[in-house]
């Protein structure tokens, strides 16, 4: 492993430029004016990969952004390890609230600012840098790999699906491992075991023909912005509960050992305040904050807006008004039936005067795993090698929706070893990734693949 120290830190600077490179790409794969940028990330991610010596190269296209795929499958007798990971970022909105452009890198305390620094670009980045170093300096690798690179997952993987169930052959692995989860905090690494799932809907209320003078009309006709707000106002109590009939129904709770196991992280709430700029945190009744945002549904609103939007006043009765909710599930909930029970529960509660129409958008399955797998006991090893801190064991509260699919559809246990932070802002203004972890998490990541090609031997 020193050689392989030497050579990262030798390239620090080199591969520091490369990633700018990647991360100045604007791979927005939600918005159609960036396709063609997100093809140039998929491209940029093909030299790449060939350059550091991975073979059998490709962009594979799907009915929307391409897959890009590799594999290196040299090492007879040892595991099969299959890395995932995205190159698509999200938007960047609101712009005005950037320190620096979003799509222009720049290093400063210690961190690298962009969309995408850590969310997943500077992540799935790293793995490949790790490859090539063992490459470079050890010229094999201690296992085989394969690599498969989507630029959909921030839209919810929708082709990712279709071609993992096709190509299960091609992908077929001993264990998939996933860069995409933060750590606990500053030097303390973590091992995601589950994530929640995930769906959304818009919801569109329409009621007059057109805009209404509030002077002429009011009083006598809905107001569908009064309407959208008493509807969604139905959805949560004020103690946080949500209030569609039967959303808890098929909720699995936390064993009463893993709860305690939260209890005793150092998590503190008064720290998540100050760093929020919130004087209170809030959330569903009867639960702790770890518990609510790792192991608790959520019912969200994300966005609403109708009527007029301008400086000053204008006196309307506005005409249509509109929302963006989504809902984090947990084991064992189901996206789709969820998305039913919402638009059965906006049926019965839509107010007179108003026509309210739904529509989905992202779905995403809820995955938990055993600590107990080899995989992950040989992550837990390398982190605390190279951190001298033990791992420890978590849940997110956010979602990835492929791996449910993997495990669904190719029964591999999944190992989710983030190098990210909670604080690094992802899907938010000023996203950035502490440098400190990219180079620990580039010596991690080397010592894992030999502790996993000695799994048996441990």
């Amino acid at each position: 492993m020193n050689d392989v120290r030497t050579y990262l830190e030798q390239k620090r600077e080199e591969h520091l430029d490369e990633l700018k490179q990647l991360l100045a790409i604007p791979s927005v794969s939600a918005l159609s004016e960036h396709k063609e940028d997100v093809r140039k990330a998929a491209a940029w991610f093909v030299d790449t990969l060939q350059k550091a010596g991975l073979e059998h190269v490709e962009m594979i296209e799907t009915k929307g952004h391409p897959l890009v795929y590799a594999d290196w499958l040299h090492a007879k007798g040892k595991p099969t390890v299959l890395i995932y990971g995205h190159y698509d970022v999200q938007p960047v909105d609101p712009i005005n609230l950037w320190e620096t452009p979003p799509f222009e890198p720049s290093i400063r305390e210690g961190k690298i600012f962009a969309r995408g620094a850590t969310d997943d670009k500077g992540q799935t980045f790293m793995h490949i840098k790790a490859l090539e170093a063992l490459l470079k300096t050890e010229g094999t690798l201690p296992v085989n790999v394969k690599l498969i690179i989507e630029g959909e997952e921030e839209i919810g993987s929708p082709n990712l699906d279709p071609f993992v169930e096709q190509e299960q052959n091609k992908l077929q692995a001993d264990v998939l491992v996933i860069s995409d989860t933060p750590m606990l905090g500053k030097g303390k690494p973590a091992i995601c075991t589950g994530l929640r799932g995930l769906c959304s809907l818009q919801i569109d209320v329409k009621g007059t023909k057109g805009d209404l003078h509030s002077g002429l009309y009011g009083g006598a006709v809905q107001n569908s912005v009064h309407a959208l707000v008493q509807l969604l106002d139905s959805m949560r109590n004020e103690k946080g509960q949500v209030m569609v009939e039967g959303f808890y129904d098929d909720v699995v709770d936390a064993s009463p050992e893993e709860r305690e196991s939260f209890a005793r992280l150092d998590h503190h709430d008064d720290e998540m305040k100050d760093e929020l700029g919130v004087t209170e945190l809030f959330g569903e009744e009867g639960f702790s904050t770890l518990e609510r945002t790792w192991i608790r549904p959520t019912l969200e609103i994300n966005g609403i807006y109708g009527g007029f939007q301008g400086e000053g006043v204008k006196t309307v009765i506005p005409s249509e008004a509109h929302a963006k909710i989504t809902c984090r599930l947990v084991p064992d909930q189901d996206p789709d039936q969820i998305a039913s029970l919402i638009e059965k529960h906006i049926e019965a509660h839509t107010p007179p005067g108003v026509k309210v129409t739904t529509t989905r958008f992202d779905t995403g399955r809820p995955f938990a795993a055993s600590v107990d797998h080899p995989a992950i006991q040989a992550a837990a090893r390398s982190y605390e090698a190279i951190y001298g801190e033990p791992a420890v064991f978590t849940r997110m509260g956010g979602s990835i929706p492929v791996v449910e699919t993997f495990h669904r559809l190719m029964k591999l246990p999944i190992v989710l070893m983030g190098f990210g932070l909670p604080s690094e802002n992802f899907h938010a203004p000023n996203e950035h990734f502490h440098l400190e972890n990219f180079d620990k998490g580039l010596v991690t990541l080397c010592h894992y693949w030999h502790e996993l090609a000695n799994i048996e031997e441990n």
